[in-house]
């Protein structure tokens, strides 16, 4: 790879036992190799039908024979399969701290530690969780109400709608 060499975007997001990444190019026959502590990825994009390259040198190490990738037309998809024994949360992608201007989280597919610990312990009970909120901020019992509030003045004099 160059410096002038185009990187195809990137996404990325995690859970307890995989890393999803997906490469955002159209590529009929790109080239991938899942190693333990990389990721290669090399593509002619099919859209403007030029070579899109990337390596990513990843934080931790993955098992490349429970990794698996697949081409759905528009982009290319890829599980890996964290090392066993790893199964923590990365706090990033590549092994250099550095983000690169191509890699971007993928909110969709984000799973946090605490999303996973609130699954494992059973469904969330959104009303305690409000009532405790409310006590934290010294509302008590008391209930906001719309009554409470002022009339705007602006709002007095409108005409009718025809």
């Amino acid at each position: 790879m160059t410096d002038e060499t185009l990187r195809p975007p990137v996404l990325w997001a995690q859970e307890r036992e995989h890393v999803f990444l997906t490469i955002d190019i159209e590529s009929k026959d790109p080239e991938i190799k899942i190693e333990k502590s990389s990721v290669y990825f090399k593509g002619v994009n099919v859209r403007d039908n030029k070579v899109y390259e990337v390596s990513l040198p990843l934080h931790s190490e993955v098992n490349p024979e429970k990794s698996n990738f697949v081409n759905k037309g528009r982009c290319i998809e890829i599980m890996l399969q964290k090392e066993s024994g790893s199964n923590n949360f990365w706090p990033a992608l590549l092994k250099d701290k550095k983000k690169p201007h191509y890699l971007k989280i993928d909110f969709n597919k984000w799973r946090d530690e605490d999303d996973e610990e609130a699954e494992e312990g059973g469904e969330l009970d959104l009303s305690s969780m409000l009532q405790a909120m409310g006590s934290d901020k010294g509302a008590g019992d008391k209930k906001p109400s719309f009554d409470d509030l002022e009339s705007d003045s602006d709002d007095e004099n409108l005409p009718d709608l025809e």
